[in-house]
């Protein structure tokens, strides 16, 4: 048995030194892969500055001869492009109930009901004081009894003074006053079995329901307590139900005219680190005149790592180019007749560079969108265009 263990203790320090060494062998490689990075940019820096003093010294040794300008070059290719709003916003929920009493407020008797328990809708929660309720209720059903008792003694009264009206005994004010005493106590029996009807709803609103389904996430009465639904902003109950969720943003006015319902929306929630596409499904009619915005909603799926009131990132599509001119944007220079780029052309047998007014369109992260000037196909000078001019001698390079 001792050897057994020893081997399983050798096993265990193979496999751990194993680990170790392939953790090493793999921050050595991350380590070579760098050192190779970093030496091959500086040969890169070493060659450019190599490159620009041999252009110096040629330029003074033959004055006569145009040097060409070293410049990168990238062919325009036309793309979808795509501008988006980039906004806060906050995840909700369609149903989030503040629980309320249906009647009047109420001392609390029973709870029926913990924090983080799953209810369903139409559960019962709490049970509120009914005792006056049950009093009055007592009250009329006795007044009912005693009201039965005088018709059924008014109702005998009438048939004997039907009898003696049918002999010819007694006056019609008797037979017709008879006959109004039972008419009147039948009216008031019904009206106090209507009474206790409307007690009994009353008694019935002492009874506190779900109104949806889900997650009781605050519970914050006692027996005892005085239950009216909320303390100032503190709700005493809230039923939290995480199955339907949105998004919702307030956007600036300035772009009421291009977002609107059934836009697409990228949606990022930091703290999850997850990203949903949705589109808005909601869009509010007024602006806010306290923050000259109006409010968007954009549904999201149901998610167990979601919850209400978390910060979402939101990306609204606003504006979309198919088959647009995109270029970056530090290409962009302007003058005193606006924006211009420098594109590369071939004449004769040489390479020159020539200006081209452009017409900017969106900016979108470092993209600049193009919509006249330029066209699919040219060469588009992104490098080493700083100090040209129009017509000048240029020469393509990878190495800039």
């Amino acid at each position: 048995m001792k050897s057994f263990h020893l081997y399983i203790t050798a096993a265990a320090i193979l496999i751990l030194a194993a680990c170790g060494e392939s953790k090493k062998e793999g921050d050595a490689a991350l380590i070579e892969k760098k050192e190779k990075l970093a030496k091959l940019t500086a040969e890169k820096q070493k060659l450019s500055e190599e490159i620009a003093e041999l252009q110096e010294f040629i330029s003074a040794a033959e004055p006569n001869v145009v040097q060409a300008k070293l410049v990168k070059v990238d062919t325009v290719m036309a793309a979808d492009f795509m501008h988006y709003i980039e906004l806060q916003g906050k995840v909700d929920a369609d149903n989030i109930s503040i629980v309320t009493p249906r009647g009047n407020p109420g001392q609390v008797k029973q709870i029926f009901v913990t924090k983080g328990q799953m209810v369903k809708k139409g559960q019962l929660l709490l049970k509120l004081d009914d005792a006056i309720y049950q009093q009055n209720i007592i009250a009329s059903k006795q007044s009912i009894q005693t009201l039965k008792t005088q018709q059924n003694l008014a109702t005998e009264l009438l048939k004997r003074q039907q009898n003696l009206w049918n002999q010819g005994i007694g006056t019609e004010v008797q037979l017709l006053t008879a006959k109004n005493n039972v008419e009147t106590l039948q009216t008031q029996i019904k009206s106090a079995e209507e009474q206790i009807k409307v007690l009994q709803e009353q008694q019935s609103t002492t009874n506190v329901y779900a109104e949806v389904s889900g997650i009781a996430d605050e519970v914050n009465v006692r027996v005892g307590e005085f239950f009216q639904g909320a303390i100032g902003t503190q709700p005493q109950i809230r039923i939290v139900n995480t199955s339907s969720l949105k998004v919702v943003t307030n956007v600036p006015e300035n772009y009421a005219g291009r977002v609107g319902r059934g836009s697409k929306v990228l949606i990022t929630i930091p703290d999850t680190k997850q990203t949903f596409n949705s589109t808005i499904s909601f869009l509010s009619a007024s602006i806010d005149p306290s923050n000259r915005s109006f409010v968007t909603e954009a549904d999201l799926p149901s998610n167990p790592g979601l919850k209400p009131n978390m910060i979402a990132m939101v990306r609204i599509l606003d504006y979309n180019a198919p088959s647009a001119i995109t270029v970056p944007v530090n290409v962009v220079q302007s003058d005193e007749k606006g924006k211009y780029v420098f594109v590369m052309v071939k004449e004769g047998n040489k390479y020159v560079a020539r200006k081209k007014q452009v017409v900017v369109g969106q900016v979108q992260d470092e993209l600049l969108e193009l919509k006249a000037g330029i066209t699919n196909g040219e060469l588009l000078i992104t490098a080493g265009y700083q100090g040209l001019y129009d017509g000048q001698v240029i020469s393509p390079s990878e190495l800039l």
